[in-house]
C-alpha cells in the first residue's frame, strides 16, 4: 500500500489534526471539525486512522539489534519527582568515552518512535538517554489518546526539573565524556530551549519546532542552538521572531532552517505529515552539530 503523505490531506484536516494532537481539541472536536468539510463522520474517523501514527512500519532500529544495547534506568531527581526513568541506550562496542544526547519527547511520553530515535542516536555513536515525563503517573500506556491525557496530568514544574536533573546525571555517566547534548521534538523542542536557558554548560540543544523560551530567560543561554522549523506551522513559527530577535541581543550562538512546505511533526516518520527530504537533511544537520559540539 502506497504510504500517505500530507499532500493527501487538505490544509484543513491538517490544521484539525494539529489542534487534536496538542489537545486544543478532543476527538469529538476533531469528528466534528472535518466532518463539516463534506466528509460525513465516516470520513473523518478515516481521516483520523490515517494520520495517526503507525510505529511499527517506521521503525528503523530494532530493540534486539546487535549493534546496540538498551536498558530502562532510573536517575535521582529530588527537586522533581523523585526519579527520572527512562531508555538509555549506546553501542554495543564503546571505544573511548562518548557524548551523550538527552532525547525528549512529544506530549505522549516515551512512545516507540522516541526510543527508535535514541536508538539511531546509538547508531550514530552516541549515549542516548530518553526519559519518560509519564513514568510518575505508570509510565506511556501504550495508546497515544490515553498518553495525551495523562499528559495534562503532570505537575510540569516538577516534570522540567526532572530534564534538569537527567542531564546533571548524564554528564556524570562513567561511559560518557562529560558532555551533553539535547534534542527534542514539538514539546521536546520546547523543553531543550527550556533547558538551554536553565544549564549554562548544555554542550548543544537542538529543538525540533518547540515552543520557544521567555525573552527575558534568553540572555541566560550558553549553549549553541540549532534550530528546526516547519514551513507550514503558524501555531509554532509565530513565536520565532521575537526569539530570534532576542537571540541575536544577547549575541547567542545560533543556527535556524525553516524547511518550506512542510508540517509540523515533519520528522516523525510514523505519520503522513513526515516529509522525507526535510527529514533527513535536518537529521544529517543534527548529527553534524552533535559532532561538532559535543566530541573532542
Amino acid at each position: 500500500m502506497t504510504r500517505k503523505t500530507a499532500k493527501d490531506f487538505s490544509p484543513a484536516v491538517l490544521k484539525s489534526f494539529d489542534l487534536y494532537v496538542h489537545g486544543d481539541i478532543d476527538r469529538r472536536g476533531f469528528f466534528d471539525r472535518v466532518s463539516k468539510l463534506g466528509l460525513g463522520a465516516a470520513g473523518a474517523a478515516a481521516m483520523l486512522d490515517a494520520l495517526n501514527p503507525r510505529f511499527a512500519e517506521a521503525e528503523q532500529v530494532k530493540k534486539d539489534d546487535a549493534r546496540i544495547v538498551g536498558r530502562i534506568v532510573e536517575y535521582p531527581s529530588p527537586d522533581g519527582n523523585g526519579v527520572v526513568k527512562g531508555y538509555l541506550v549506546k553501542p554495543a562496542n564503546v571505544s573511548g568515552k562518548l557524548p551523550v544526547v538527552l532525547v525528549v519527547h512529544e506530549n505522549r511520553g516515551l512512545n516507540p518512535h522516541i526510543e527508535d530515535i535514541a536508538r539511531r542516536l546509538a547508531l550514530a555513536n552516541f549515549i542516548a538517554f530518553a526519559p519518560d515525563a509519564l513514568a510518575p503517573l505508570g509510565g506511556y500506556p501504550g495508546d497515544e489518546d490515553k498518553a495525551r491525557e495523562l499528559f495534562q496530568k503532570l505537575d510540569q514544574e516538577k516534570t522540567r526539573k526532572d530534564f534538569v536533573a537527567a542531564v546533571s546525571a548524564l554528564k556524570a555517566l562513567p561511559d560518557g565524556n562529560g558532555k551533553v547534548g539535547v534534542v527534542g521534538f514539538c514539546y521536546g523542542g520546547g523543553v531543550s530551549n527550556f533547558l538551554a536557558t536553565k544549564v549554562p554548560d548544555l554542550a548543544a540543544s537542538v529543538p525540533f519546532y518547540g515552543g520557544q523560551p521567555k525573552a527575558e530567560d534568553v540572555k541566560n543561554i550558553k549553549a549553541p542552538l540549532l534550530l528546526h522549523y516547519a514551513g507550514n506551522d503558524d501555531r509554532i513559527n509565530a513565536g520565532w521572531p521575537a526569539y530570534e530577535a532576542a537571540l541575536k541581543d544577547a549575541k547567542i550562538s545560533y543556527e535556524a532552517h525553516v524547511y518550506p512546505g512542510v508540517q509540523h511533526g515533519f520528522n516523525n516518520d510514523t505519520t503522513p505529515r513526515y516529509d522525507e527530504a526535510a527529514a533527513k537533511l535536518a537529521w544529517g544537520r543534527t548529527i553534524d552539530f552533535f559532532n561538532a559540539h559535543l566530541r573532542g
